[in-house]
């Protein structure tokens, strides 16, 4: 019988705002982490925003990014096909270990749109998942996109949650690759909400989902 202990804790979640990043730095960052990590490694949330910039997940087809114009297009290694990020969009990165925290993709991806549903219906606003499209949904237009990686049993990508944005290069593709697809953002039926405030508000929501956060 092995002597050796059982690495059975949880250590609190760091958390970290980087501010405005461009979207190819911060996404090598994350691969490098999460290759890196070890099993004492703790989990990290990252909350940031983008420049204009349409991605394409691992398998996604170009033929949903309709007129891209001058943003540029970037293929990565999420799950997921096309999607936009800009700023006043809130961007949540989950950087978990999934087997420690006991979580499969299915229960981390329910996890985070849980957070996002509560989140909604503290201002009382009624939301929805749907089935075989991840992400959240008021009144039939998408307000928050899901892309996870999983990797060596740990997670990276995540969230998109539209705050105060330009959302008009959301026509420009099939949104996760559904044509015609509505978007809209909280400022529609959050006025005063700041991306600040929301920024607040989530990790709340995501501490009582995946537990206890701490600052970087």
């Amino acid at each position: 019988m092995s002597n050796k202990p059982k690495n059975n804790n949880k250590p609190d979640i760091i958390v970290r705002h980087l501010g405005l990043r461009d979207y190819e730095p911060v996404w090598h960052e994350m691969q490098k982490f999460t290759e890196q990590r070890g099993e004492n490694t703790a989990d990290e949330i990252w909350l940031l925003e983008h420049p204009p910039v349409f991605t394409l997940g691992l398998n996604g087809k170009r033929e949903h990014i309709l007129d891209a114009g001058n943003i540029p297009v970037i293929q990565c290694d999420r799950g997921g096909q096309a999607t936009y990020h800009g700023p006043g969009q809130l961007i949540v990165y989950f950087l978990l270990d999934l087997k420690r925290r006991n979580l499969g993709v299915k229960k981390l991806v329910n996890k985070i749109e849980q957070a996002v549903i509560d989140l909604l219906a503290d201002s009382g606003i009624e939301s929805q998942r749907r089935d075989k499209a991840p992400g959240i949904y008021v009144n039939e237009s998408k307000i928050a996109a899901l892309g996870l990686r999983v990797r060596r049993g740990c997670s990276y990508h995540g969230l998109s949650l539209n705050i105060d944005m330009d959302l008009e290069p959301f026509t420009r593709i099939n949104p996760c690759g559904f044509a015609n697809l509505k978007t809209m953002q909280t400022h529609n039926i959050l006025p005063d909400a700041t991306l600040g405030d929301i920024s607040t508000a989530i990790l709340k929501q995501l501490e009582k989902q995946f537990g206890p956060t701490r600052p970087a």
